[in-house]
C-alpha cells in the first residue's frame, strides 16, 4: 500500500466503521479486471460505505490525501470504465453495499434508489406496485443504478422511453471535497442555473460520487407482442419502422440484425431455432406493449405487418403465439455478442449514427471494411429507431487474438470512427468512453468540446481523485494543501 493511502486509512480510522476498509488482496482480486477482461488495473485498497455519510467521509480524506478513487457498482462496463490503473495508486469506492431502495411513490411513479441497487432488483420493486423501470440491458442481474446513471446506460426500450438520461428525475452525490449535492427531488421547474443532476448523468464517476438517484416509473406491462419480422434490407427495415409508428405508440423495440447474426446464434446457443422457415438477408424483432390487461398489441400487430407484407415492406413475419416463444426470440437478439466471439475474435464498435442514415451506414461501412482490411468481415446489429449500431469486424480465419488485437484492430478502429464522424455520428453511444476511448474522443472531438469537458472536470474535481483516466485526462491527483 502506498503511503498516500496509508494516511487516507489513518484519517479514516475514527470516522467510518472498520469494515468498510479492506485490504485483503483475495478480496480484491475479483475487482481487478473488466468484465471483457481487456483491462488489469492494480488496487491494494478497497472501500465498501454503506452510507452517503461514509462515502462523504472516504472522498474528504482521499482528496486530503491525495489518493484517486475509482468507483465502482457491477463492474460491468464494457469500456474499462470501473477497472483501477495498474499502477496501484487509486483505492476501488465500491457502491454495492449502499443496495437500498429508499422509497417508492407508486402515484407520482418515481422510486428513489441508492447508487448499489441491482436494475433487475428495482423493477422487481416497481412490479410489486405494478410499475417497472424501462430500461432493459443483457447485465440486468448485475449492473447497479449508479453504474447505469454514471454511463447513461440505453438498452432496447431507447425507442419509446429514452436513455437514462430521460428517466433521472433527480440525484445525490458527494462531490470532491467530500460535500454532498442533494438533488434528489423530482421537479418539474427548476431554473437555478445549471443542471448538476444532468451533468452528473453520464460523467463515468468523473466529477462526483453518484450515491442515489431518482427515476421515473412507467406502468407494468399487462400483455405484449413480440413479432419477428424478415425484411430485404435496412432500408426496407426503416420504412417499416416509421409506418408502425406512425400507426401506434406501443412500440418499445426495434432491433435490426443481418442473416449472419442469427446464423450465429443458431450454429453456437444450444437450442436456438429460427423463427422463420425460409431465407431472409435481414431480420427486425419487434416488441409492442400494453398496460391495459384488455389491450390486444398482438391483434394490432398481426394486421399492421400483414399490411407490411402486402405492401412489400416485409417478406415474412411471425407473432409469438406464447410468452415461452416470445422469450426465444429475444433469447435470440441478446446471444448475438456471445455467438460472434464463439466465432474467433473481433474488435467491436458501440457507435450511432443518425437514424435516417443508419440503414446506408450499415451497408456501406461494412463493405468499405471488408475491402480495406482483407480477409476480415464486419457486419452490425442493433436497435434501428435510436441509430445506435454495435458494428464488429471480425479477424480472418486463424489469426493469432494476441497479435491481431495488439497490431491490427486500433488501425481498424480508427477507421470506423472515422466513418461514424463522417456520418455526423458519435463514437459512443451507450457504453460510455471508459479507458477505452479515451484516446479516440481527443482525436475525433472539436477543441472546443474537450476544452468545456476539461474545464468542467478542473472545476468540480480540481485535484483530479475521480476516476482517473477515464473520458477525459488530467494531471494526477494532489493532496490538499
Amino acid at each position: 500500500m502506498i503511503p498516500a493511502q496509508t494516511r487516507m486509512i489513518e484519517r479514516l480510522a475514527t470516522t467510518i466503521d472498520p469494515r468498510i476498509v479492506v485490504t485483503e488482496p483475495q478480496l480484491i482480486a475479483p475487482w481487478l479486471v473488466d468484465w471483457r477482461k481487456r483491462f488489469q488495473g492494480a488496487a491494494s485498497l478497497l472501500l465498501e460505505p454503506m452510507t452517503t455519510a461514509d462515502v462523504s467521509a472516504i472522498v474528504a480524506a482521499a482528496a486530503a490525501s491525495g489518493v484517486p478513487l475509482v468507483p465502482q457498482g457491477g463492474n460491468s462496463s464494457m469500456v474499462g470504465g470501473a477497472t483501477p490503473p495498474p499502477d496501484g495508486s487509486a483505492a476501488i469506492l465500491s457502491l454495492r453495499r449502499m443496495n437500498r431502495i429508499r422509497s417508492l411513490d407508486a402515484e407520482a411513479g418515481l422510486v428513489v434508489a441508492e447508487a448499489g441497487v441491482i436494475l433487475s432488483d428495482l423493477n422487481d420493486a416497481g412490479l410489486a406496485e405494478g410499475l417497472r423501470f424501462p430500461l432493459t440491458l443483457g447485465a440486468r442481474g448485475s449492473a447497479t443504478i449508479g453504474g447505469l446513471v454514471s454511463t447513461n446506460a440505453g438498452g432496447t426500450q431507447v425507442l419509446k422511453f429514452g436513455t437514462m438520461r430521460g428517466l433521472v428525475a433527480g440525484i445525490e452525490a458527494v462531490m470532491a471535497d467530500g460535500s454532498v449535492y442533494d438533488g434528489l427531488t423530482a421537479l418539474r421547474k427548476d431554473n437555478r442555473g445549471y443542471d448538476l443532476t444532468q451533468l452528473l448523468v453520464g460523467a463515468e464517476g468523473t466529477l462526483g460520487i453518484v450515491t442515489a438517484a431518482t427515476l421515473r416509473l412507467v406502468p407494468a406491462v399487462a400483455v405484449r407482442a413480440v413479432a419477428w419480422v424478415g425484411v430485404a434490407d435496412p432500408v426496407t427495415a426503416l420504412a417499416l419502422l416509421r409506418r408502425l409508428q406512425a400507426r401506434t405508440d406501443a412500440i418499445e423495440s426495434f432491433e435490426l440484425l443481418p442473416d449472419e447474426s442469427l446464423a450465429a446464434v443458431l450454429a453456437h446457443v444450444p437450442g436456438a431455432r429460427a423463427p422463420l422457415t425460409g431465407h431472409n438477408a435481414w431480420h427486425v424483432l419487434i416488441e409492442a406493449t400494453s398496460a391495459d390487461p384488455a389491450g390486444d398489441p398482438a391483434a394490432m400487430i398481426e394486421t399492421l405487418l400483414g399490411a407490411a407484407l402486402s405492401d412489400g415492406l416485409a417478406a415474412d413475419a411471425v407473432v409469438a403465439a406464447s410468452e415461452g416463444q416470445a422469450e426465444a426470440f429475444w433469447r435470440i437478439r441478446d446471444s448475438i455478442s456471445d455467438a460472434e466471439r464463439a466465432m474467433g475474435p473481433a474488435v467491436q464498435h458501440d457507435i450511432s449514427v443518425p437514424v435516417e442514415g443508419m440503414p446506408r451506414f450499415m451497408i456501406d461501412a461494412a463493405a468499405d471494411c471488408d475491402a480495406r482490411f482483407p480477409g476480415t468481415h464486419a457486419s452490425g446489429f442493433g436497435h434501428l429507431g435510436d441509430g445506435n449500431v454495435h458494428f464488429h469486424v471480425r479477424a480472418p480465419a486463424g489469426t493469432d487474438a494476441t497479435r491481431w488485437y495488439a497490431q491490427d484492430a486500433p488501425g481498424i478502429t480508427r477507421h470506423v470512427h472515422d466513418l461514424v464522424v463522417a456520418a455526423g455520428g458519435s463514437i459512443s453511444a451507450e457504453h460510455g468512453i471508459g479507458q477505452m476511448k479515451l484516446t479516440e474522443l481527443a482525436r475525433l472531438s472539436s477543441p472546443a468540446r474537450m476544452a468545456a469537458l476539461r474545464a468542467i472536470k478542473t472545476a468540480l474535481d480540481p485535484r483530479g481523485i475521480f476516476n482517473p483516466g477515464k473520458l477525459v485526462s488530467l494531471a494526477p491527483a494532489q493532496p490538499a494543501q
